[in-house]
């Protein structure tokens, strides 16, 4: 695939400097954040959301143009802003941000009714907490109330679903294939929802709804005692026949989630945090970490068995650990050193495309390994961004109490009004049987592909 064109008008002024391998002296903030500006201008340029005739907040390529992956470049962008400073794509976040919401505020847009999951929702929700925490600056959006209308939604759900003892579905419609699966991602996003939300409002019943969320995992196996985050299970056979392939973005969402919620508690409550931190961090540096670097156990090893969403999961989990740092700094000595070798990794492969530094999503081969596209690019650039973590220090994570309002995360005209539906959609029912049998949820919609996949996997990991 070739690089996208990208609209003048964000890129005016966006001078893209580098024009052979990319090369970086790791002991030099100066030289991570040029390294980082121009992987940046590489990613973006993939994307046609400001386009004539195309759709903010989507990136419009397939295989690339899942719903959710254009949340993930959206929380890229905010994390670029945050750890570098470089204010050069803050236009186009907020237009991408705010063009998806829905008629509600809430995330649920109606062109996506026929493949949105509770995870798809979730991420999106994500973004907007995350524009929050960091003071993102826009006058346009109150970040924090579409956040709050997501979970709202969410809880809703959760209250009202009797299968498997309770749980998230993977679906939200009863019309959508895999809708008869819950698992774990979706429970995730809905804890992680609920820390920070905890954590920004000071309001204790966000917390509690994520440790029962998080009860509910164990409970039904997902989530193992030794911190093994597996996929999920039907409604048919009560959750039991449990998918056991690992995707390193679940573990990822939980570890934020418990960081968060270890951030805002005390006493015996915050030691129980803290263990969860702690074995969550070791689980996803032991199981998705090789030799320094990110390594996608569940389909990495077999050339060709990555699905394209898949391919986002290593910038994500990469961010998600630099966050937890912040929120939970007894995990830097662990995390931080991982950080450095996992970009240095990454870095190895920025040698090809038309300019020379195009990345790789596999950092395991050492070298640019044919592949040109936006995934890549926002991996390595998520791998570089939090180098710079040091220097971010002192910002911190805001909430409510500690936000800039001229930073925009509050105010603004009411887009997220806090007025969201119910978001039923039949998820409290017991389903009709449309799901494919197989569940497995890496990739958030309902591509068949994807189904079949992930039972390849799960048959291959028993």
């Amino acid at each position: 695939m070739k690089q996208g064109a990208f609209s003048l008008a964000v890129l005016s002024g966006v001078v893209s400097t580098a024009s052979a391998a990319l090369k970086v002296d790791f002991g030099s903030a100066d030289s991570i954040r040029a390294a980082a500006k121009d992987v940046a201008f590489d990613a973006v340029s993939y994307y046609k959301g400001n386009e004539t005739g195309e759709i903010p907040g989507m990136l419009g390529d397939e295989p690339y143009d899942w719903w959710w992956s254009g949340s993930v470049l959206m929380s890229t962008l905010i994390d670029f802003w945050y750890y570098t400073g470089d204010s050069s794509y803050n236009a186009l976040v907020p237009q991408g941000l705010l063009h998806q919401v829905g008629p509600n505020k809430d995330y649920m847009p109606p062109n996506h009714t026929a493949s949105l999951s509770n995870e798809d929702q979730g991420f999106w929700g994500m973004a907007a907490m995350q524009a929050a925490e960091l003071n993102f600056p826009s006058s346009e959006a109150d970040w924090s109330s579409l956040a709050r209308n997501v979970w709202s939604t969410q809880l809703w759900r959760f209250e009202n679903e009797e299968t498997c003892n309770g749980g998230l579905r993977w679906q939200v419609a009863p019309t959508n294939n895999g809708y008869n699966y819950k698992n774990a991602i979706s429970n995730a996003v809905f804890i992680n929802l609920g820390a920070r939300l905890g954590r920004w409002t000071g309001n204790a019943t966000y917390a509690e709804s994520a440790e029962r969320t998080w009860s509910w995992l164990t409970e039904v196996g997902f989530l193992t005692e030794d911190f093994r985050v597996y996929d999920g299970g039907r409604v048919e056979q009560n959750c039991t026949d449990i998918n056991k392939a690992q995707f390193s973005y679940s573990a990822g969402v939980l570890l934020q989630s418990a960081a968060f919620l270890y951030n805002q508690t005390t006493g015996d409550a915050q030691k129980r945090w803290r263990d969860r931190v702690v074995g969550l961090t070791d689980a996803i540096l032991t199981t998705f970490f090789e030799d320094g670097y990110h390594f996608e156990i569940a389909c990495e090893s077999r050339d060709g068995a990555c699905n394209s969403a898949m391919l986002f999961f290593k910038g994500m989990v990469t961010r998600f650990l630099a966050s937890t740092v912040q929120v939970a700094p007894f995990t830097k000595d662990s995390i931080s050193k991982v950080l450095k070798t996992n970009a240095e990794a990454a870095v190895k492969t920025c040698t090809g495309g038309d300019n020379n530094r195009q990345c790789s999503f596999s950092w395991a081969k050492g070298k640019f390994h044919n592949e040109t596209d936006v995934p890549s690019q926002l991996n390595a650039l998520s791998a570089l961004s939090v180098l710079l973590q040091d220097e971010v220090s002192e910002k911190g994570i805001a909430t409510n109490a500690t936000s800039n309002p001229d930073g925009g995360s509050e105010g603004g005209d009411g887009s997220g009004s806090n007025n969201a539906g119910n978001g039923g959609q039949g998820q409290n029912g017991n389903g009709n049987g449309n799901g494919n049998g197989n569940g497995g949820s890496a990739g958030t919609t309902t591509r068949v592909t994807v189904g079949v996949l992930v039972a390849g996997l799960f048959a291959a990991l028993l």
